[in-house]
């Protein structure tokens, strides 16, 4: 290549014939016969280093350049999962476990027998699992496998399954969503039940299996499970013990959210708790022995909430030191106490982002735990559940009935259709915050405005 400053110069035709002469043809022989040599050295030189390396320069590693990107610098990829780094869904190994076995059944009725010690060898033959297995959480919903009738109805349901699936993506749970009978003959309120069993045996290496209806929606997509509280117990419900031991109410709990523990009692307890379903001969007398023992139940059909609530009335001794009734915090709450908060507790958050800097940094959503343990100390003061200005953790649209439409005539259809919107749309606020926009009207939902930044100083 020509250098620049040589190409300023650009000789004119009557000086370029004046060169023109023995000792210009001479000069650019010359010029042209070093180039060759010069040329001809580079090559030589080349091959030589290749062929002959030295001791002061080593020869290029063509073979690590064509190496199996696995084991590269020395590590199999395969066995990373293995060493810490996530868990290995490649490894199943060919050793027998309670999958082999014949007599094993997924389905309710069919009990099973030293499922902890099964797990545990599960767990022993995938060692990747083992680590953070006491907090592994399985999250399971569903509807029913036809269409809504409600014309919004299947709308409405994608977007709560949206939500559990932002909140499961943003703590890093699983969650598996069932839209048909597993058994056909436990319909209705039972369905829940068959599908807690199947996921119990096809998911091991879960700790606690989370059952959450589909009607139902996280509103604190921070908040987490506290799980240490419930260490020495294997259910999770939101109740009160007045209401069940003293009122004698089916509306003492709420089975609609729950925890369970992936274990044998909880295997045991199923079994007792789904014999009261429709799948049995006794359904009908369960159905007037319910209706008698709970003077508020308003229908005489046998359902899987007041046969909670019965288990526990009749047989605490055997069930209720295992069983944990949560009423601290809405661990899932009405909908109706809760949507007209909303408004003020959007404000008290803003409130408390706009004097600490660290709460309204911009941040990666894979993070946004961080940012919730960080917001904790402020929030000593919101109270929980009822009156407080905590986020609540999850509202449960009970007798809303958005798929069938067929509401609970306490109110209108509008009221809520209205108030599900702005519940999503409040969630949904907290998710898109970390992708730079936000709803400005909660009950717009296909409106978002970008956000500045340092959003709300």
């Amino acid at each position: 290549m020509v250098s620049p400053e040589h190409t300023q110069f650009h000789p004119s035709p009557m000086a370029k014939s004046l060169f023109r002469g023995k000792a210009a043809s001479f000069f650019s022989d010359g010029v042209l016969f070093a180039g060759g040599i010069m040329v001809a050295f580079l090559l030589v030189w080349g091959v030589w280093s290749m062929a002959s390396p030295g001791p002061s320069s080593p020869s290029p590693n063509f073979e690590r350049v064509i190496s199996d990107p696995s084991v590269a610098d020395g590590i199999d990829s395969s066995e990373c999962a293995v060493e810490g780094l996530g868990v290995n869904m490649r490894l199943d190994p060919p050793e027998p476990t309670f999958y082999d076995d014949p007599k094993t059944s997924y389905k309710i009725g069919t009990p099973v027998k030293n499922w902890d010690e099964k797990r545990r060898e599960w767990l022993k033959l995938h060692p990747s699992f083992v680590a953070g297995a006491a907090e592994r959480i399985l999250m399971l919903t569903g509807s029913q496998p036809t269409p809504c009738k409600n014309p919004i109805g299947d709308h409405l349901l994608l977007r709560f399954f949206k939500n559990k699936v932002d909140y499961c993506r943003i703590h890093g749970y699983d969650i598996f969503y069932n839209n048909v009978l597993l058994q056909p003959k436990m319909f209705t309120f039972w369905a829940k039940l068959p599908v807690v069993r199947a996921a119990m045996m096809s998911h091991p290496e879960a700790e606690w299996i989370w059952w959450v209806d589909s009607d139902a929606a996280f509103t604190d997509m921070e908040f987490k499970l506290p799980l240490e509280r419930y260490r020495n117990h294997n259910l999770v419900v939101h109740g009160w013990s007045n209401l069940i031991y003293d009122d004698k109410s089916w509306t003492g709990l709420n089975a609609g959210v729950f925890l369970i523990r992936n274990c044998q009692w909880s295997l045991d307890f199923m079994e007792v708790w789904a014999s009261m379903g429709p799948q049995t001969p006794d359904y009908e007398k369960w159905g007037k022995t319910l209706t008698s023992t709970f003077k508020d139940k308003i229908f005489p059909e046998s359902d899987d909430q007041s046969g909670l609530v019965y288990l526990l009335l009749k047989e605490k001794d055997k069930w209720g030191d295992k069983i944990y009734l949560e009423a601290e915090y809405y661990f899932e709450g009405y909908w109706e106490e809760i949507v007209e908060t909303l408004h003020n507790i959007s404000n008290k958050y803003l409130e408390m982002e706009k004097g600490v800097n660290t709460l309204r940094r911009r941040h990666a959503e894979k993070v946004s735990e961080s940012y919730a343990e960080q917001r904790e100390p402020y929030l000593k003061q919101a109270g929980n559940g009822r009156y407080s200005w905590r986020r609540p953790f999850i509202t449960h649209f009970t007798g809303c009935q958005p798929c069938s439409g067929k509401h609970n005539d306490m109110y209108s259809g509008q009221s809520c259709w209205n108030s599900m919107q702005k519940v999503l749309n409040f969630a949904d606020n907290q998710v898109l915050r970390n992708f730079g926009f936000v709803h400005p009207d909660l009950l717009d939902s296909s409106t978002v405005s970008p956000l500045p930044f340092n959003y709300p100083a």
